[in-house]
Protein backbone atom coordinates (compact mmCIF):
# COMPACT_ATOMS: atom_id res chain seq x y z
CA UNK A 1 0.00 0.00 0.00
CA UNK A 2 2.86 2.10 1.13
CA UNK A 3 4.56 1.80 -2.38
CA UNK A 4 1.38 2.36 -4.12
CA UNK A 5 0.84 5.33 -2.62
CA UNK A 6 4.42 6.20 -3.35
CA UNK A 7 3.62 5.87 -7.22
CA UNK A 8 -0.07 7.81 -6.73
CA UNK A 9 1.72 11.00 -5.21
CA UNK A 10 4.43 10.77 -7.98
CA UNK A 11 2.12 10.78 -10.22
CA UNK A 12 0.21 13.49 -9.21
CA UNK A 13 3.03 15.94 -8.73
CA UNK A 14 4.24 15.02 -11.86
CA UNK A 15 1.53 15.35 -13.98
CA UNK A 16 0.01 18.84 -12.29
CA UNK A 17 2.68 20.74 -12.07
CA UNK A 18 3.74 23.43 -14.75
CA UNK A 19 5.05 21.88 -18.17
CA UNK A 20 4.53 21.56 -21.88
CA UNK A 21 1.42 19.17 -22.10
CA UNK A 22 -0.61 21.66 -19.29
CA UNK A 23 0.65 24.46 -21.03
CA UNK A 24 -0.92 23.39 -24.59
CA UNK A 25 -3.87 22.10 -23.16
CA UNK A 26 -4.81 25.47 -21.45
CA UNK A 27 -4.19 27.63 -24.17
CA UNK A 28 -6.57 24.64 -26.35
CA UNK A 29 -9.03 25.14 -23.39
CA UNK A 30 -8.98 28.98 -24.06
CA UNK A 31 -9.21 29.07 -27.43
CA UNK A 32 -11.43 26.07 -28.53
CA UNK A 33 -13.12 25.20 -25.13
CA UNK A 34 -13.44 21.81 -23.77
CA UNK A 35 -15.31 19.58 -25.95
CA UNK A 36 -13.20 20.56 -29.13
CA UNK A 37 -9.72 20.35 -26.61
CA UNK A 38 -10.89 16.46 -25.32
CA UNK A 39 -8.49 14.73 -28.31
CA UNK A 40 -5.90 16.51 -27.31
CA UNK A 41 -6.03 16.06 -23.76
CA UNK A 42 -7.07 11.91 -24.25
CA UNK A 43 -3.92 11.91 -27.00
CA UNK A 44 -1.88 13.29 -23.99
CA UNK A 45 -2.65 10.96 -21.16
CA UNK A 46 -2.74 7.90 -23.41
CA UNK A 47 0.60 9.15 -25.01
CA UNK A 48 2.47 8.97 -21.94
CA UNK A 49 1.36 6.22 -20.51
CA UNK A 50 2.35 3.88 -23.84
CA UNK A 51 5.55 6.32 -23.69
CA UNK A 52 6.33 4.67 -19.85
CA UNK A 53 5.50 1.18 -20.63
CA UNK A 54 7.59 1.39 -24.18
CA UNK A 55 10.38 2.91 -21.60
CA UNK A 56 10.18 0.89 -18.86
CA UNK A 57 10.44 -2.20 -21.48
CA UNK A 58 13.35 -1.25 -23.80
CA UNK A 59 13.90 1.73 -24.45
CA UNK A 60 16.14 2.94 -21.55
CA UNK A 61 18.68 0.25 -22.66
CA UNK A 62 18.41 1.17 -25.95
CA UNK A 63 19.45 4.37 -25.14
CA UNK A 64 22.51 2.65 -22.97
CA UNK A 65 23.65 1.08 -25.69
CA UNK A 66 23.01 3.87 -28.46
CA UNK A 67 23.73 7.65 -25.82
CA UNK A 68 23.36 9.47 -29.53
CA UNK A 69 19.62 8.17 -30.21
CA UNK A 70 18.60 10.04 -26.29
CA UNK A 71 20.64 13.41 -28.16
CA UNK A 72 18.65 13.51 -31.07
CA UNK A 73 15.31 12.89 -30.05
CA UNK A 74 15.92 15.63 -27.37
CA UNK A 75 17.14 18.06 -30.11
CA UNK A 76 14.00 17.45 -32.37
CA UNK A 77 12.21 17.92 -29.26
CA UNK A 78 13.73 21.56 -28.47
CA UNK A 79 12.56 22.57 -32.17
CA UNK A 80 9.27 20.81 -32.26
CA UNK A 81 8.79 22.87 -28.85
CA UNK A 82 9.40 26.51 -30.10
CA UNK A 83 7.26 25.61 -33.41
CA UNK A 84 4.90 24.99 -30.82
CA UNK A 85 5.31 28.60 -28.88
CA UNK A 86 5.43 29.63 -32.76
CA UNK A 87 1.91 27.98 -33.33
CA UNK A 88 0.64 29.60 -30.04
CA UNK A 89 1.84 33.15 -30.44
CA UNK A 90 0.60 33.32 -34.23
CA UNK A 91 -2.78 32.48 -33.19
CA UNK A 92 -3.00 34.81 -30.98
CA UNK A 93 -2.09 37.38 -33.94
CA UNK A 94 -5.92 35.74 -36.01
CA UNK A 95 -8.17 35.56 -33.29
CA UNK A 96 -10.06 39.12 -35.04
CA UNK A 97 -9.84 36.91 -38.53
CA UNK A 98 -12.04 34.96 -40.02
CA UNK A 99 -9.95 31.77 -40.02
CA UNK A 100 -10.91 28.98 -38.09
CA UNK A 101 -7.83 27.52 -35.97
CA UNK A 102 -7.78 23.91 -35.39
CA UNK A 103 -7.56 22.29 -31.80
CA UNK A 104 -4.05 19.76 -31.74
CA UNK A 105 -5.59 16.28 -32.51
CA UNK A 106 -5.70 13.29 -30.75
CA UNK A 107 -2.67 11.99 -32.73
CA UNK A 108 -0.17 15.23 -32.39
CA UNK A 109 -1.01 15.45 -28.51
CA UNK A 110 0.32 10.97 -28.29
CA UNK A 111 3.48 11.76 -30.60
CA UNK A 112 4.26 15.21 -28.67
CA UNK A 113 5.16 13.03 -25.76
CA UNK A 114 8.23 11.93 -27.84
CA UNK A 115 9.54 15.47 -27.86
CA UNK A 116 8.59 16.43 -24.62
CA UNK A 117 11.49 16.58 -22.16
CA UNK A 118 9.19 17.04 -19.21
CA UNK A 119 7.91 13.83 -20.32
CA UNK A 120 11.27 11.85 -20.59
CA UNK A 121 12.21 13.09 -17.37
CA UNK A 122 9.32 11.84 -15.40
CA UNK A 123 9.27 8.74 -17.65
CA UNK A 124 12.44 7.35 -17.24
CA UNK A 125 12.49 9.00 -13.29
CA UNK A 126 9.07 6.85 -12.48
CA UNK A 127 10.86 3.75 -13.91
CA UNK A 128 14.54 4.36 -11.85
CA UNK A 129 12.55 5.24 -8.64
CA UNK A 130 9.69 2.83 -8.47
CA UNK A 131 10.97 -0.42 -10.00
CA UNK A 132 13.27 -2.98 -8.79
CA UNK A 133 15.41 -6.03 -10.66
CA UNK A 134 13.19 -9.12 -10.60
CA UNK A 135 10.77 -11.00 -11.12
CA UNK A 136 8.11 -8.21 -10.52
CA UNK A 137 9.64 -6.10 -12.86
CA UNK A 138 7.33 -6.36 -16.11
CA UNK A 139 4.19 -6.37 -13.47
CA UNK A 140 5.56 -3.14 -11.64
CA UNK A 141 5.86 -1.22 -14.81
CA UNK A 142 2.55 -1.91 -15.71
CA UNK A 143 1.44 -0.62 -12.20
CA UNK A 144 3.14 2.65 -12.66
CA UNK A 145 1.78 2.97 -16.06
CA UNK A 146 -1.91 1.92 -14.97
CA UNK A 147 -0.98 4.94 -12.23
CA UNK A 148 -0.41 7.68 -14.44
CA UNK A 149 -2.75 7.04 -16.84
CA UNK A 150 -5.59 7.01 -14.03
CA UNK A 151 -4.27 10.31 -12.57
CA UNK A 152 -3.21 12.04 -15.55
CA UNK A 153 -6.32 12.71 -16.94
CA UNK A 154 -7.90 14.77 -14.11
CA UNK A 155 -4.52 16.19 -13.30
CA UNK A 156 -4.23 17.36 -16.87
CA UNK A 157 -7.81 18.31 -17.56
CA UNK A 158 -7.68 20.77 -14.18
CA UNK A 159 -5.57 22.58 -16.75
CA UNK A 160 -8.08 22.45 -19.88
CA UNK A 161 -10.79 23.85 -17.39
CA UNK A 162 -8.97 26.32 -16.48
CA UNK A 163 -7.93 27.14 -19.38
CA UNK A 164 -11.52 27.18 -20.86
CA UNK A 165 -12.48 29.21 -17.65
CA UNK A 166 -10.21 31.96 -19.01
CA UNK A 167 -12.44 32.22 -22.05
CA UNK A 168 -15.03 34.21 -20.34
CA UNK A 169 -12.60 36.31 -18.65
CA UNK A 170 -10.66 37.15 -21.45
CA UNK A 171 -13.33 37.83 -23.74
CA UNK A 172 -11.73 40.54 -25.69
CA UNK A 173 -9.14 39.95 -28.92
CA UNK A 174 -6.32 42.07 -26.47
CA UNK A 175 -6.71 39.95 -23.56
CA UNK A 176 -6.76 36.87 -25.30
CA UNK A 177 -3.43 37.75 -27.67
CA UNK A 178 -1.87 38.56 -23.98
CA UNK A 179 -2.44 35.42 -23.07
CA UNK A 180 -1.28 33.75 -26.11
CA UNK A 181 1.72 35.17 -26.35
CA UNK A 182 2.56 34.67 -22.26
CA UNK A 183 1.79 30.52 -22.74
CA UNK A 184 4.30 31.08 -26.04
CA UNK A 185 6.84 32.64 -23.63
CA UNK A 186 6.43 30.17 -20.89
CA UNK A 187 6.78 27.11 -23.49
CA UNK A 188 9.63 28.96 -24.67
CA UNK A 189 11.36 28.91 -20.58
CA UNK A 190 10.20 25.51 -20.05
CA UNK A 191 12.62 24.59 -23.39
CA UNK A 192 15.86 27.09 -21.88
CA UNK A 193 16.91 23.86 -19.52
CA UNK A 194 16.71 21.12 -22.62
CA UNK A 195 18.48 23.72 -24.70
CA UNK A 196 21.13 24.49 -22.16
CA UNK A 197 22.03 20.52 -21.59
CA UNK A 198 22.16 20.45 -25.42
CA UNK A 199 24.87 23.14 -25.50
CA UNK A 200 26.82 21.37 -23.36
CA UNK A 201 26.91 18.41 -24.95
CA UNK A 202 27.27 20.06 -28.42
CA UNK A 203 30.46 21.92 -26.88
Amino acid sequence: MEYLLAVVLFAVSSSVTPGPNNIMVMTSGLNFGVKRSLPLLAGICVGFTLMLLLVGVGFSQLFDLFPFLHFIIKCIGVLYLLYLAYLIARSAGNLESNEQHQPFTFLKGALFQWVNGKAWVVATGAVAAFTTAGTNFYSQIVMISTTFFAVSFPCVGVWLLFGSLLKNALNSAKSRMIFNYTMSALLVLSVIPVVKEVVQQIS
